[in-house]
């Protein structure tokens, strides 16, 4: 094996070490932000469920509804 190809071998590893390197970092990234939207999901939902309560605890009063007088028919 010339020292060209021994030169072109370790360039090839070196590359395929550093797509493997961003590849992990990408992942690391992606998971983390994965996990974030799920727990600001969570924490929306919460959040919504205890006002959606809160609405039906304190339903306004029942507004008394006014009758309406039967028209006179004329003779």
């Amino acid at each position: 094996m010339t020292s060209d190809q021994s030169r072109q071998r370790a360039e090839k590893n070196f590359k395929q070490e550093g797509r493997a390197r961003d590849h992990r970092k990408a992942m690391t990234e992606y998971e983390a932000q994965a996990l974030a939207v799920r727990e600001k999901t969570a924490r929306l939902k919460e959040l919504r469920l205890a006002k959606e309560a809160q609405a039906l605890n304190e339903l306004p009063p029942a507004k008394p509804t006014k009758r309406r007088r039967a028209a006179r028919r004329e003779k």
